[in-house]
């Protein structure tokens, strides 16, 4: 993305809640693969929705949760 770029795309992200962990890029299907927490979906919508109109990139989620949270969750020892 260009290191101006990715400072953008950081504090555009962090406008809405989110917390860059770690920024790859990648060879094949994806480009670039970001992890990022966010508070909840609807920040990571609208940060999404953002992050195109900034770079002109269409980019796709996926919520994903730590194995053992959804270990506890489903066995019910744990309400998210």
């Amino acid at each position: 993305m260009g290191t101006e770029r990715t400072d953008k795309a950081i504090t555009l992200l962090s406008k809405y809640g989110g917390q860059v962990n770690s920024m790859y890029t990648l060879l094949g299907e994806q480009d670039i693969v970001l992890i990022v927490d966010f508070p909840d979906i609807k920040q990571v919508m609208k940060a999404s929705i953002a992050l195109t109109k900034m770079t002109g990139i269409a980019f796709k989620t996926a919520p994903a949760i730590a194995v053992e949270d959804f270990d506890k969750l489903i066995t019910g020892r744990v309400h998210l």
